[in-house]
């Protein structure tokens, strides 16, 4: 009976020692054109800090409606202003604590040896510089590249060519790979997306007055407990964050910390 005592006891410890250790990560939701980046940012920050995040990465819609039904984060990187908003409004996000941090570009992709050649304007052949094949996006009623992607796209003219062409996907990732994996000929993605995969090439951009401007905020959330949450969020403000987002083509918005 003492030792069958002792192994509940020490049982219990464990769990215990287990809960602790989880909780000193930080949980941190961001969008799927993050991954390569943040990545990197949460090595550097582990490897000063002894510290680390644990990322969960998808479209930001998804995540903001992971976190509205109680998903267990610490901290929201999204995409856009739209779904931080979303948040905010459901009283979801810590006052105060949101700051708007990068900024990217769309940008139509093709395989690394694809023969295509159009440069983007008003009214340009995208229609048939896509053929048979499709045109790769995220879904553009709810994914942040998708509806940028969209708004260009009826802004140049040719949404109505195209509609029926697209292959939307559940994030821009997805979307890269339609095209990384030939089941797309194009595909409209970030600039930060298209550096990170080799095996694409990026044909031309879209004009950033043809789409709202691209903003990727991040903030903690309101029901977290967890005290480095706020520090994690600080530290993508410092240089050497800086440098890790702009190499991999993201533009940042604010001093550095």
């Amino acid at each position: 009976m003492i030792y069958l005592r002792t192994l509940i006891v020490a049982a219990a410890l464990l769990a215990q020692s287990s809960c602790s250790i989880a909780a000193d990560k930080i949980n941190v939701f961001a969008a799927a054109s993050l991954k390569t980046a943040l990545d990197q940012v949460n090595a550097q920050w582990k490897a000063e800090t002894g510290k680390q995040a644990i990322i969960t990465y998808a479209a930001s819609n998804a995540l903001a409606k992971q976190i509205e039904a109680g998903a267990p984060a610490d901290v929201f990187f999204s995409a856009d202003l739209a779904w931080m908003a979303y948040l905010q409004d459901k009283g979801l996000v810590a006052k105060g604590s949101d700051v708007p941090l990068l900024g990217n570009q769309i940008v139509l992709v093709a395989a690394k040896d694809s023969k295509v050649d159009i440069r983007i304007e008003k009214d340009f052949k995208l229609a048939e510089a896509i053929g048979t094949s499709k045109l790769a996006m995220g879904n553009v009623d709810s994914v942040p590249a998708g509806k940028y992607g969209k708004a260009a796209l009826e802004s140049l003219g040719v949404w109505p060519l195209v509609e029926g062409k697209v292959a939307q996907a559940e994030n821009v990732r997805a979307a890269l790979k339609l095209v990384d994996t030939g089941e797309a000929s194009l595909g409209i993605v970030y600039a930060s997306d298209a550096k990170a995969d080799p095996a694409v090439k990026v044909i031309g951009a879209f004009p950033d007055n043809s789409h709202s401007p691209i903003i990727y905020p991040a903030a903690v959330l309101s029901d977290s407990k967890n005290e480095d949450a706020q520090t994690f969020v600080t530290y993508l403000r410092s240089t050497k964050a800086k440098a890790i987002f702009e190499a991999q083509g993201f533009s940042t918005l604010i001093r550095q910390d």
